[in-house]
């Protein structure tokens, strides 16, 4: 068993995502957020944000950004350019796809 709360407290870089769990091909990731990632599409793969700890916003293309707040959870649909934002060190869940390519599909 593993606890993503406990994951993250010992994590010191961000973006660097670890997997908590998966299951039929899915996994769940516990991720530090800080600072601006980079603009990406994620071609065939929703992403699920699930904001565990402080707050960050998802700047899109199509939509005003959400801001994301703990316990919030949003869904970026496939093919949908986005980037995550926080001002502020935050932490979040991803559950996504296991060959989900952390930059999406843009060859980074």
């Amino acid at each position: 068993m593993k606890n993503a709360k406990a994951m993250a407290a010992r994590m010191t870089e961000p973006w660097s995502p670890l997997v908590v769990a998966g299951a039929n091909g899915y996994v769940l990731k516990v991720v530090r957020l800080d600072g601006a990632f980079p603009w990406h599409v994620h071609e065939n793969e929703d992403e699920l944000f699930y904001c565990l700890e402080g707050s960050f916003r998802i700047e899109r293309d199509w939509a005003p950004p959400a801001v994301m707040r703990e316990g919030d959870a949003l869904t970026v649909q496939a093919g949908s350019r986005h980037r995550p934002v926080a001002d502020q060190p935050a932490v979040a869940l991803l559950f996504e796809r296991a060959e989900t390519k952390q930059y999406g599909d843009s060859g980074h």
